[in-house]
């Protein structure tokens, strides 16, 4: 089976609310890869990789969030599937 790899933008208030966290653990559960961290726009950006249903069961959650988050949108790219291991948080950009 091959894998799908996306990156979502995620904008609204999904700073401040432990959306990082929520994602990476979430990712995990699923048996993602990838990471996640927060952009200086206020937006968190993702980058997620795996068997398509759990990368499609992922995008969904991400429309929701943690508790605390008000996602008010979600971009969808295409990403090129690359060799990652884990999901991690990483710095700012």
């Amino acid at each position: 089976m091959t894998d799908l790899a996306v990156r979502l933008v995620v904008e609204g208030r999904v700073q401040g609310v432990g959306y990082r966290w929520w994602a990476r653990e979430r990712a995990l559960s699923l048996g993602l890869r990838g990471w996640v961290r927060n952009r200086r726009d206020g937006s968190v950006e993702l980058l997620a990789m795996g068997p398509a249903d759990a990368v499609e069961r992922f995008a969904a959650a991400c429309l929701d969030g943690p508790p605390g988050a008000r996602v008010q949108s979600v971009t969808r790219l295409d990403a090129d599937a690359v060799a990652f291991v884990g999901f991690e948080e990483r710095p700012t950009v």
